[in-house]
Order: structure tokens, then sequence, then C-alpha cells
């Protein structure tokens, strides 16, 4: 510990921690309060604080309790001066190495309830980011509520430089929706209501930016994360919370400060209290907290979402799936729409086969005769639809040397379905003695061990009878606040579902280390990285107009590691009104969409004529040429990231000496999909190229761009030496290119890959 005298006089003593390019100071008062005073990739400046009183502010954790009064300022709705957390005293820390990275744990105590707070914060080696947690443990003589507490907390995220914090500040925020994820959105301050007052000391308020999410639907309308730029320092914080339920960040302020404070469910928000007697504890909901800032030729936004990229790999279950990225099939966007039967899946077997894929994955239906939405949930297999039973197509799907999937929706049973009426009541959700319903299902329950028997039952019957290697498992409901039922508040009871859930699927995992799991939730709704840590793949939307698809898949790598994110690509059947031109600028379009993620392959293409079928196979083709360079590269976004309102996109991914690029130029209007290929004036586009690519060769670069998909339509492009872009003209109204990028050393010998 160091010695460090404030502005005010005050003597406090200071952790001071410096790894991987974060700097980090947390002060010790004469009467061990502790607190945060510094969180950030630039190192601590005594000057950086105000002469006010840090014992008001600051604080290490958010953490409330029932019953205990909150004494300063007009706080409102804001996570501030919460009780006991702003008492909280420092006991000791540990400082250890483990095989992740450098560990630190802070032993915290509020002496009035005997309640201790546990502070974890675990390093990355090499990446600048924490994973933080809490922990509480009622060690007090007393019962306790729990009404929130913060897995991350720090105040003072505007205080590096001297312009005014609602001048330098701007706030990234991804919106998401159904059919719209993944819509990054760029703030000021100012945009989202927080004006300041002319003296900075004044600023008081009883607002704040707020983001949340309540439900299990984790994404339905923003993804946990953000990242926060100043760019008169040209620095940033960054943070994604890792949860797959509700969860809350918000950004106020207080004293002249801004603070950030992070959690999952709480009680305001999420309906969520946790009661502790004496003996319990309670651990909150991870988050990750990094810095970041500007480099050369890199944002400080691109600078956060790599160092993310990286992260996710770090906290991802090894498996093989996102090292070798095999291609799928599934029959149900712009193809089947969960009406699937033996004689349709046969011809788009073997056409799925011819193209080169991988998986071949039966979507919904393969369950019911009938319309199947309000009785789900026996999972037995429909005669009617099957009726040499499933085994015959799966056993199919093998002999054409793919691997078989079906759906799922493991966590509902529709309310016409037999096995509801004759379960427990608790095997559902319940709230006002009543059991939940949302479109016509009923929320099963995991923590009922009866629940997860039996979903275990179905998975091992799926793998072990039909020899299912793929499970694409949905979730289209949004069961809300939660459940009442043997909890202590509706919040308290999906919590331990979620967790549950997460569990069961750690479960399967043991006994099937192999089965690929796709997490889709009506496409991204649940797009976190609770479930993200553990299953491979995730569907990126449920859109079905692929002229809209390109603005999803080129910000899908700044969500999710781009080895997990699955792209529909479904070149769509003959209209008699496009000319051979349209169809196969059609076709490629959909296939680039998807070629530097995942190929998530659809739409009738035993339809499809000659020539499509063969731009369908090259692409799967030239993916599976550089595939193997994706679980290792970098996401990056020459044009920024891309918008609903774009005519241009493009998306890269880099590796040592060599670079993909996917451009699209598309038509922004809304219901494009049947878009009209026309003839109109050349329009061309500078693309410039990674500058750290570049920066691989020694001197001056000797760059070597190729497109490499597709190579049967015409493509006019060129290499801008003085400045660095790639020049692409086109006088289509719609197209899309695949682009290899290489950088070569001078005087050495390179040879193509």
């Amino acid at each position: 510990m160091r010695m460090y005298v404030n502005q005010a006089g005050r003597e406090i003593r200071t952790i001071e921690i410096e790894e991987n390019g974060i700097y980090t100071v947390l002060g010790i008062l004469d009467d061990g309060i502790i607190r945060l005073l510094h969180f950030s990739s630039i190192p601590f400046c005594g000057n950086d604080l105000d002469a006010e009183d840090i014992r008001e502010g600051f604080p290490l954790v958010g953490f409330s309790l029932s019953g205990y009064d909150r004494p300063y300022e007009r706080h409102g709705n804001k996570y501030i001066v919460t009780a006991p957390g702003y008492r909280l005293k420092y006991c000791s820390h540990t400082d250890q190495y483990n095989d992740i990275g450098r560990k630190i744990v802070f032993y915290l105590n509020d002496e009035q309830t005997g309640v201790d707070v546990i502070c974890h914060w675990q390093f990355y080696k090499d990446i600048p980011v924490i994973r933080c947690w809490n922990r509480v443990e009622n060690n007090g003589e007393e019962e306790q509520t729990v009404e929130y507490i913060s897995n991350f907390y720090y105040e003072g995220i505007e205080k590096e430089g001297r312009i005014r914090q609602d001048e330098k500040l701007r706030l990234k925020i991804p919106h998401n929706s159904w059919q719209r994820e993944m819509n990054w959105k760029e703030y000021s301050l100012r945009d989202l209501g927080m004006d300041l007052t002319q003296k900075k000391e004044l600023q008081r308020s009883s607002s704040m930016i707020r983001v949340n999410n309540t439900g299990n639907w984790s994404t339905k309308e923003y993804l946990p994360m953000a990242c926060l730029e100043n760019t008169e320092t040209r620095t940033g914080i960054f943070w994604q919370i890792e949860h797959n339920g509700s969860w809350h960040w918000e950004i106020g302020d207080r004293n002249g400060h801004l603070y950030l404070a992070l959690g999952g469910p709480n009680e305001l928000y999420s309906h969520w209290t946790k009661q502790l007697k004496p003996g319990e504890a309670f651990e909150t909901v991870p988050a990750a907290v990094g810095t970041a800032h500007e480099k050369t030729g890199k944002s400080v936004f691109e600078d956060a979402l790599e160092t993310l990229t990286q992260y996710r790999r770090r906290i991802r279950r090894p498996n093989e799936d996102n090292e070798r990225l095999p291609v799928i099939f599934n029959d149900y966007m712009n193809c089947l729409w969960g009406k699937p039967t033996a004689e349709q899946e046969i011809p788009m077997i073997d056409a799925a086969a011819d193209a080169g894929c991988e998986y071949y994955c039966i979507d919904a239906g393969w369950y019911a005769d009938g319309d199947w939405w309000d009785s789900v949930g026996e999972w037995q297999v429909s005669g009617k639809r099957f009726p040499d039973g499933l085994e015959a197509v799966t056993d199919y799907i093998r002999k054409r040397e793919m691997i078989p999937g079906v759906w799922l929706e493991p966590e509902v049973m529709g309310i016409n379905c037999t096995l509801a009426r004759k379960v427990p009541e608790n095997w559902f959700f319940v709230r006002h003695g009543k059991p939940v319903y949302d479109r016509s299902r009923f929320q099963l329950d995991y923590r009922n061990p009866d629940v997860r028997a039996y979903m275990d039952s179905v998975v091992d019957r799926l793998v072990r009878k039909y020899n299912v290697g793929y499970i694409k498992m949905d979730y289209n409901i949004e069961p809300g606040i939660g459940t009442e039922l043997h909890s202590d508040s509706p919040g308290d009871g999906l919590l331990e579902h979620e967790r549950a859930y997460l569990g069961w699927l750690d479960g399967l995992f043991t006994r099937y280390p192999g089965l690929v799991i796709e997490n889709c939730a009506s496409g991204g709704l649940r797009m976190d990285y609770a479930m993200l840590s553990r299953l491979s793949i995730q569907s990126t939307s449920d859109t079905d107009d692929y002229m809209n698809y390109p603005v999803i898949a080129a910000n899908a790598a700044a969500a999710v590691t781009p080895e997990q994110a699955a792209v529909w690509s479904y070149p769509m059947t003959r209209d008699s009104w496009k000319d051979e031109d349209e169809l196969c600028e059609e076709t490629a379009f959909n296939m680039v969409s998807s070629m530097l993620l995942r190929i998530h392959l659809s739409g009738h293409l035993a339809q499809l004529d000659e020539m499509r079928k063969s731009l369908v196979k090259e692409g799967i083709e030239v993916y599976k040429m550089f595939r193997s360079d994706i679980p290792g590269a970098l996401p990056f976004w020459p044009l920024g990231l891309a918008s609903y309102q774009d005519e241009w996109i493009a998306f890269g991914l880099k590796r040592n000496d060599r670079a993909y690029l996917a451009v699209w130029k598309r038509v922004a209007e809304e219901n494009t999909y049947n878009a009209v290929l026309k003839s109109e004036k050349v329009k061309t586009k500078q693309i410039p190229l990674p500058e750290d690519l570049l920066q691989a060769a020694d001197g001056d670069p000797d760059i070597d761009i190729r497109c490499i998909y597709p190579a049967a339509l015409e493509t006019d492009y060129s290499y801008c030496r003085e400045n660095h872009t790639l020049v692409f003209r086109t006088k289509k109204k719609f197209t899309a290119r695949l682009f290899r990028v290489k950088v070569k050393k001078k005087d050495t010998q390179t040879q193509e890959t």
C-alpha cells in the first residue's frame, strides 16, 4: 500500500494495480472505508479528484439491504448512496496468479449488520479486461433482504481531460430486437437527456441513463453491453453483463462526477429481492469490464471490440465446433417454414450434401401432425409427417455424410400439450397463484428436478435413438418478471431458474461433449455470454429479407465471436420476372452475408437452376479453404458499423498478414427482398484497409487483393496504393463480393493459399 494526500488534505492509503494496461487505484480512509478512485487505461493522477471529501463518493460496491437509510442526495431511482454499500469497510485482500491471469479478491464488511461482501476481480493474460462478480455473506445475527448489488461500480468515468463531460463523452449502445438485431447507435450525453449546468460542482439530478432487461429474453431490446468513449483523451471503458435474464446498467451524475453501475436483477427494475438468513450467501452474475484507447488506424471502439472478441474466446467452453466451423443446412427459413415431411426432406438432403454441407437440421414441426404452436412439449415424432419414422430420415442424412440435427424448444409446453395437463403445477412458472402464459405456452421451471429429468430423457432419445448430433434450441416466449413459487420474489425465482437451466446445459455437455447446440430465441433475443460461454453457435436473426441481413451480419462480430455467429443464407427460388443476372447476384448476395461467420444455409436448394447451385457450392468450397483462419481472426469495419440506412456496408476479418473483406451494395429500403437489379450509372466506393494489417509488412507493403467469391460473376475493383483502399465499382443496384487481402513482405517469397 501507498499513502496519498488528496486536495482536501486527507491521507488515504492506496492499493495501486497496473495489469495489462488497466490502471486501478483503490483508496482506504483512516476508518477503513474503501473507495474505487481510478479505473482507466491512463495512469492515476491525484489532480483527477476534486477537493470534496471522497467519503461521500467512489464506492467499490453498490449494495442495498431493506430497512437501512440512504442519507445523501435526491437520488430518485438511481443506485447511488446505497446502504450499507456506502459504509462498507476494507478488511483485507488477496492478490494471486492463476491459469487465467491475475486474480484479486477484496474482503469488505459492514459492522452494523455483520454482512460481508467479497469482490472478485479476475484479470486475463495479455488483454485489458477483468471479469468481476460479488458475493454477499450474511455473517450477522439477523435475516437480511438484498434489494440490489452491483457486480461493478465506478464513479469518475469522466474525470480524465479538461473538456466538459457532456461534450467529450460518447456512448455506443447496441439496440436489439426481432429482425432488427445488433443495431448500434452512438449518443452524446445531451442526446440522452443528461445536460450539465455551467458549474460542474452544482451538477445534481434525480435522473440517469438507464439500459436494462427484465425477463428471460435477455436481449429483446438491447444487448447487455456498451462502450463509453472519451473523445478528448481518446480512451474508453466497455462492458458486457453475462446473464441470460434480467440485467441493468446505468450512468448517472453525483457530486460533479459520472458513475457507471452494472448488475444483474434488482428490486426496482426486475422485481428481484433475496432473503439471506444468518450463514447464507448470494453471488451476483458476472460482468466483464475493460479499457480501450485509440491506436494507429484503430478507433477506441474498434480496440474495445477486438479485446472483447479475445475475451469471449477465453471464457467459452472449449469445443470442436468453434474450431472446425462445419457448414449447416436448416430447412426452415424461406423454405419449409416449420412444416417438414420425409417426402420433402429427401431431395433437399441430397441438394445440401451435393453443395458441401456437413450438418442437416430438421427444424420445427417434426413432432406434430398439423399445427403445433400451442401443443409442443411431448417431442414425439409425427407418424403423418414421417411415416417410416424420423430415424429413416436421420439415417439418410448420415448416409449422405452429414450429421443430422433437429429443432427443440426445451423451456416451454403448449397449453394444449397433453402432458401439460398431467404434470404438477410446480413444473411451471406461477404468479398470483396461477400458471404464467405467454403466446399459448407455459414456462417450464428448471429449478424442478423432474423438469430437468424429463428434458434429459428427451435429449437422450434424440441422440441415442435418432443419432442426432445437432440441436437447435429455440425459445419463443417472454414469461416476464419470474415466478413466485418457492422463491423470495418473482425475480429470485427467475434468476434461480436461469442458473438451473445453465446447469442443465452443462450436464448435457458432460454426457455428450461433441453435441452441437445452437442458441436461438426467435433469432437473436437471448444473445448473451451466459449462454454463449456454453453454446457454440448463435442464431443472429429471424429476418427473411436478405437485403437487410448484411446489416446484421456485418455487426454480428461486435456481439459474438465470428465463429459463433450463424447467418442465414437462403438463395431464393426463381421469379419469372427476374433475369439470370439478377438471380445470380441474389444468390451471391446471400452467400457473402454468411461467409465470414457461420454458414446457415436454407432455401429450396433442390429447386435452383444449375448456375445458382454452382454459386452456392462455390461459396461453400471457398469458405472451407479459409475457415480455419476465422477462429483466430479479429473483426474490423472499414466503413464503421452498419445501419439500416446504409447503401454500402463492409466488414472484415484480419489475421496476421491477411484479411478477408465482405462488401455489399444494397437497396436500403423497407421490404426489399424482391428488389430488382436495374442498370444504373457506375457507383464507386473506396474502402480503407486496416492500418495494422499494412504494418505487418516491413517498409512499403506489397498488397495483393483478389475477389475470391464469386468467380463466375464480373467484378470491377482495384487497389489504390496512395491511400491503401480497395476501390469497388458497380452499375448494379445491389451486389456483394468477398475479397482476400494479403500483405507480402518485400524480398520474401510467399506462397498463395
